[in-house]
């Protein structure tokens, strides 16, 4: 139970399916019911197989590359270190590509499963079975497709700035872990000796 809560908190984090909401909400504007639940399964079919794909080769281009596992838990966590700071400070964790097509891009990616995800995916796939990893991406995909297909009664209980409030506080938490990486990273190469 430990393992899968270690594993499926940062996913949601990083996955920030709430706050996507707004994403999903203003790019789907003057869509039909039908069009924009063809939009969001669309988008969440394109995040769980991009994520896939990088959580069965991850492991083996870290390998191939002969990139150590504390070397790729500093360098991700860094990366996701930014991308919290990025969105504290700016609102968006990564730039919104213009329109090609809106349910792949940029809700799919890089919204969805974006930098952040891909490397979380990657360092947990390297710290835990890659079972118990699959399934909390899975539970996190589902439960982004559940928040997308109710994002209107969201907003309307919670409005556009409760929403920017609670994806704030997600932010604050990635960069706890991101820290919590960099620490566990400098830790097995043996530059950091922590002591329980």
């Amino acid at each position: 139970m430990e393992d899968f809560v270690k594993t499926f908190v940062p996913l949601f984090i990083v996955i920030d399916a709430f706050g996507n909401l707004p994403f999903v909400l203003s790019l789907s504007e003057g869509a039909t019911r039908s069009e924009r639940h063809r939009m969001i399964n669309i988008a969440v079919l394109t995040a769980a197989v991009l994520g896939l794909a990088f959580l069965f080769l991850g492991k083996a281009i870290l390998d191939v590359m002969g990139i150590s596992v504390g070397a790729f838990a500093v360098a991700g966590g860094l990366i996701l270190l930014v991308l919290s700071i990025r969105y504290i400070l700016t609102g968006q964790i990564v730039e919104v590509i213009k329109e090609e097509m809106v349910a792949v891009v940029p809700i799919g990616t890089p919204l969805t499963v974006g930098p952040a995800t891909i490397t979380t995916l990657l360092l947990l796939a390297t710290q835990f079975p890659l079972y118990m990893v699959l399934m909390s991406f899975a539970l996190n995909i589902a439960v982004a497709w559940m928040f997308f297909m109710l994002s209107g009664w969201f907003v309307r209980v919670l409005g556009q700035g409760g929403i920017k409030a609670v994806s704030k506080v997600f932010s604050l938490l990635l960069a706890a872990i991101a820290v919590t990486m960099v620490i566990d990273g400098l830790d097995r190469l043996g530059i950091l000796t922590i002591e329980m």
